[in-house]
């Protein structure tokens, strides 16, 4: 069975009343025959009908063992760091999404070291591993440079350093629809089901894959006594927007490479760079190609005018792309990472990162290509 099929046919109608779409199972606690005798159910914190459904979808998407959903894309980061204990390391991509930056920047404080590395060059991550090293972070494509990691080989060669490493995956910016690190050796992926699995801009959450049951106990036991689970509602939402997955991935990446494109003829004139996996040049093109399916809906580009005045300039002269943080929804949006996404993160730390002041991110949607390119170009005049 393809992918499509099976992620339609793996949401069951109810067999209580035959309803073909999920119930919203929206309540705090579940009547018990007898102390701890109960039908799989004793308080929504720790388990929900409607949040099992989409738990176990996303699991036989990422072809994984089980799944935790939580309250946003921090808190599913924040429950995969709560494994570590003081004097741990994590060995971590250099250009990581903000919001993770600004959490790891919490763990310091509590002994847990991080070292900030390019791990599009795989031998130089390799080496920043130690004997404290506990997690191998990557994001692959990273926020909000684009850069492409080789998961299998980075897996591999950690494990062989020692198996008992854990390679974290942020799937955010890629989504099941173009990669499943755990098939290429990783052990957890994460996701801000805010983005591409939901997919409509109206809702928040978080998900997170492992690929055996004593991580996923120990992730479970974490869930439930930290308490960001995602509600009933929430569940129900991110399970009808991830219905058309593959659909609106299939669209957003074709758009992204026709804009893309577009950006790359532009490069004479007023554009610096241009970051997409699909394009030629790019550092990791190759292993893009050998490890997802599409390139990808997310585009950045640096300005010639390398300044934040400069890329404020084109970001709040667009029509159809909607000046906005996030990303993976069905209307594009454009975002300036330094003063937004990635505020928080030092300008020294992102310039070395590779994030100039002028970088411009954009999230293509599933509108006509041509009235989004057309779009783009005025507002680079």
């Amino acid at each position: 069975m393809k992918e499509e099929t099976k992620l339609i046919q793996n949401i069951l109608s109810d067999p209580l009343t035959g309803a073909i779409s999920t119930p919203i199972y929206q309540t705090s606690t579940y009547v018990q025959e007898s102390p701890g005798v109960h039908k799989g159910f004793d308080y929504t914190r720790t388990n929900n009908p409607t949040r099992k459904i989409l738990e176990r979808l996303v699991t036989d998407l990422e072809y994984g063992y089980d799944s935790l959903a939580f309250s946003s894309g921090l808190a599913s980061v924040d429950a995969v760091l709560k494994l570590l204990k003081y004097k741990d390391e994590i060995v971590a991509v250099d250009d990581i999404y903000g919001g993770t930056f600004r959490l790891l920047n919490l763990y310091k404080k509590l002994g847990i070291k991080t070292k900030f590395v390019d791990t599009t060059d795989a031998e130089k991550t390799i080496s920043e591993i130690s004997d404290n090293t506990k997690l191998v972070w990557l994001e692959s494509p990273t926020n909000p440079t684009l850069k492409i990691s080789d998961i299998e080989y980075i897996s591999k060669k950690s494990k062989d350093i020692n198996p008992k490493i854990l390679v974290v995956v942020d799937n955010t910016f890629a989504s099941p629809a173009i990669q499943n690190p755990l098939n290429l050796g990783a052990d957890i992926i994460i996701h801000s089901a805010t983005k591409y699995l939901a997919g409509h801009s109206d809702v928040l959450a978080g998900l997170i894959t492992v690929k055996n049951p004593d991580l996923y106990d120990e992730l479970k036991y974490i869930q439930n006594a930290s308490g960001g689970v995602l509600s009933p509602i929430d569940c129900w939402l991110t399970i009808r927007g991830i219905q058309t997955l593959y659909l609106r991935v299939k669209k957003q990446s074709q758009n992204a490479y026709d804009v893309a494109s577009f950006l790359e003829k532009k490069r004479n004139t007023c554009i610096d760079k241009v970051y997409y996996p699909g394009l030629s040049h790019h550092k990791n093109h190759l292993i893009a190609i050998k490890q997802q399916r599409y390139f990808g809906g997310i585009i950045s580009f640096s300005l010639k005018d390398d300044t934040i005045e400069s890329a404020k300039k084109v970001v709040t002269s667009t029509k159809l792309f909607k000046l906005a943080e996030s990303l993976g929804g069905t209307k594009s949006l454009i975002c300036h990472p330094s003063t937004m996404t990635h505020k928080s993160t030092p300008l020294e730390v992102r310039i070395n990162a590779g994030i100039q002041n002028s970088l411009i991110r954009l999230s293509l949607g599933i509108e006509n290509v041509e009235d989004l390119i057309e779009d783009i170009d005025q507002s680079l005049k």
